[in-house]
């Protein structure tokens, strides 16, 4: 698919996949539109660390997912959109659940009812965080769907109003379901820049449970499955799983960055960063056998190599990150 020119609009734009997929498409050319939300400070999020060349190529919207509107002024003009924005910090949905379902479910609602009779198509994001502790492994598309925290829950909600809206108004969306990317930009509210910042500056690295076990995919591999998965018509009406197919214990990562830093550091329980023992979710383990079948997607980034890349990143811009405090 030739995306030269083709006006796209991402949503969640200043996050961290966000980012790099709106990098992406102004790479290949495309006008992208990108939705943040408003804050007075006119802060874009990680946009602004889009090389300057790039980043000028972008027409910046600010606003709000939850204000229909916004939303639809939004689509105006657009052939494709890629659904990104939502609240997806779980400790977050703790303390916030209403804010957190407001936000995924009738966030996702307002985009896909400003999509219908408008667009080409839309990508649709949702988290592998939707099936719980895995049941059975590897997890394919069909494992049930278990909401063991409130932003779980939400994520299933808007899963399955891109699903009903597929059915019941033929709108071509597509779901992606990636799990656990990472990589440079990534805030410390996930686990490897936690890992990372303590593990550069500190004599302990600090953490809740290292038991749970999850699949992680660097980030440029994620953007590839976004890419793929807008320009497949096998996609529309499906979930299709973005994951590494390999797993690792929290322990065991926290141990991999470590040896990959090169320093001597201790690891520690934080209690504060536990999860509620119901809602912690024990093991992801992805099966990517239908994007390997149906987009020819498979991960080209070993976990040493993304690791690495992060490192390196993180050790470059330091003073984004508080690494002596815990960041819900």
């Amino acid at each position: 698919m030739n995306w030269s020119n083709r006006r796209v609009l991402v949503t969640g734009a200043g996050g961290f996949i966000g980012s790099h997929l709106t990098e992406a498409l102004v790479g290949l050319g495309t006008k992208v539109r990108a939705f943040v939300r408003y804050n007075s400070r006119g802060d874009v999020g990680l946009l602004s660390l889009l090389p300057a060349g790039k980043r000028a190529e972008v027409e910046i919207v600010a606003g709000d997912l939850r204000d229909q509107d916004a939303v639809v002024k939004a689509c105006q003009g657009i052939s494709h959109v890629f659904h990104l924005g939502a609240l997806i910090a779980i400790p977050y949905s703790y303390i916030h659940p209403r804010e957190v379902v407001e936000t995924n479910v009738i966030g996702t609602l307002n985009i896909l009812m400003a999509s219908r009779g408008q667009v080409e198509r839309v990508v649709h994001t949702s988290s592998s965080e939707v099936y719980g502790t895995a049941r059975q492994v590897p997890i394919s598309e069909e494992h049930p769907l278990q909401g063991q925290s409130p932003y779980s829950a939400s994520k299933i909600g808007a899963d399955k109003l891109a699903e009903s809206f597929s059915c019941s108004y033929d709108l071509p969306v597509a779901i992606i379901r990636p799990f656990n990317a990472y990589g440079p930009r990534q805030s410390a509210r996930a686990v490897i820049p936690t890992i990372i910042t303590q593990a550069l500056t500190q004599d302990q690295v600090r953490l809740g449970a290292l038991s749970p076990r999850r699949d992680f995919t660097y980030v440029e591999d994620t953007v590839d499955g976004f890419l793929r998965i807008a320009e497949s018509d096998k996609a529309l009406g499906h979930v299709i799983n973005v994951g590494s197919n390999h797993e690792i214990s929290i322990g065991d990562l926290a141990e991999t960055i470590i040896r990959l830093v090169g320093r001597d550091i201790q690891l520690v329980t934080d209690e504060q960063r536990l999860r509620p023992e119901r809602s912690e979710v024990r093991r992801l383990l992805a099966d990517s056998h239908r994007a390997a079948e149906w987009l020819d997607w498979r991960p080209r980034t070993s976990l040493d190599e993304g690791l690495s890349k992060t490192i390196d990143w993180v050790a470059q811009h330091l003073d984004r990150f508080r690494a002596d405090e815990y960041q819900v």
